[in-house]
């Protein structure tokens, strides 16, 4: 199973949004799916329920940083800059595809599926990484 498959999986198993995508990438980020899944868990449904940033456009963001990061024990060294950028990089894109990044506005619209999104977000990082 691929990771596209795996996260719609992990959705119809009932992680929201976020952590269907996040989950799928605990390997890259060193931590196992339990602990993505709960540091994921307020980011779905447009963060907290509010349908504002798509929760599996939060969850690329938050893969994105958790590769690139330094991490505390490099400080005052960062890698913030290129984070930022390949954040902006990913939001971008993927709302090239759909035309928003917003939740509320995806759903209320019709422009794509929960499932498409998760979808979407998965191949976006996978493209990012070079997987």
């Amino acid at each position: 199973m691929n990771k596209r498959e795996k996260a719609i999986e992990n959705h119809k198993k009932g992680c929201n949004c976020a952590q269907a995508v996040a989950c799928v990438f605990a390997d890259r980020l060193g931590y196992s799916e339990d602990e993505i899944f709960r540091l994921t868990e307020a980011f779905g449904g447009g963060m907290g329920g509010t349908q504002g940033v798509c929760g599996a456009v939060s969850a690329m963001v938050f893969v994105a940083g958790g590769i690139q990061s330094y991490g505390m024990d490099k400080l005052p060294e960062t890698n913030k800059k290129e984070s930022y950028d390949s954040a902006r990089e990913l939001m971008e894109k993927f709302e090239s595809g759909i035309g928003t990044i917003m939740c509320g506005e995806i759903k209320n619209k019709g422009l794509r599926s929960c499932d498409g999104c998760i979808e979407d977000a998965v191949a976006l990082l996978e493209e990012f990484i070079g997987e």
